[in-house]
């Protein structure tokens, strides 16, 4: 018959950080607290590897004043029912240093391994053509953005975030690149620098020298 466990007080916030930690990744995580003076798991929240408290906690190694690591991990391990768990555990001590307990965090991750699978199989270019010149040989609107965006990354600029100024200089870009050869194209870049069409247009007379 399994002895009775007794729960130290002095255990009390670890035990509410457990239930924090296991609250905030719920239901994916589980935090065991094992307590090294009595080498027993002392508190589980969320349990989902079936030990149970007064389980032996086999940690003696861990009991020296000796051992360096306040974190250890994150590793792999393998749970009861086949699932990847990745776990950390933290050496927690006393005012005096002395290994008192260690805080296990296991999260389950085969549902993001599963998750991952599935976007790489949707996002995979194995299936994919190169654009058909049919389609695509006019296609002013991809080339606006093409430029668009390779203008803002070597600015490490982001689109909602651009000035006035910044937007009177696109303008000023596209129109060196031919980007308003378009029929619709200057009220498509007044839609996309969430512009007036007016502006747009008065930018384009002062580049001209029309203004």
């Amino acid at each position: 018959m399994k002895p009775v466990h007794r729960q130290d007080p002095a255990l009390d916030n670890f035990r509410a950080i457990a239930d924090a930690i296991a609250t905030l990744f719920y239901p994916h995580a589980e935090v065991v607290l094992h307590d090294l003076r009595s080498q027993r798991v002392d508190y589980i929240a969320n349990n989902i590897s079936k030990r149970e408290i007064g389980d032996d906690a086999a940690l003696e190694d861990l009991l020296s004043k000796e051992v360096s690591e306040r974190n250890i991990g994150p590793y792999e391990k393998l749970n009861w029912d086949g699932q990847k768990i990745r776990s950390v555990s933290s050496v927690l001590r006393d005012a005096q240093g002395a290994p008192l307990a260690v805080l296990c965090i296991n999260l389950n991750i085969s549902l993001f391994e599963s998750a991952k699978a599935a976007l790489d199989l949707f996002l995979s270019a194995n299936k994919l053509i190169p654009q058909p010149d049919a389609l695509f040989r006019d296609d002013w609107q991809e080339r606006i953005n093409t430029f668009l965006h390779n203008w803002l990354r070597q600015r490490q600029l982001g689109l909602n975030l651009l000035t006035r100024e910044h937007k009177r200089e696109l303008v000023e870009a596209l129109y060196g690149e031919g980007a308003f050869r378009g029929k619709s194209a200057a009220n498509y870049v007044a839609n996309v620098l969430n512009m007036g069409r007016a502006t747009v247009y008065k930018h384009l007379k002062e580049i001209k020298g029309e203004g």
